[in-house]
């Protein structure tokens, strides 16, 4: 097993973990509805993309 060849400071430690609590932001709103959306997605409610209609609406 590899075993570290140093310890790692108490400050890269935090700098490590201080992206720990970073939450994601799970949706975006649609510009053109208004309904909340995937980030890069075709909105499954009125079916644009980007100001543009890419599918049919579901």
């Amino acid at each position: 097993m590899a075993v570290p060849k140093k310890k790692k400071s108490s400050s890269s430690r935090n700098m490590r973990r201080s992206h720990d609590s970073i939450t994601a932001k799970l949706s975006n709103e649609c510009p053109n509805c208004g309904e909340p959306k995937l980030p890069h997605h075709v909105c499954s409610s009125c079916g644009y993309y980007k100001g543009r209609e890419v599918s049919e609406a579901a």
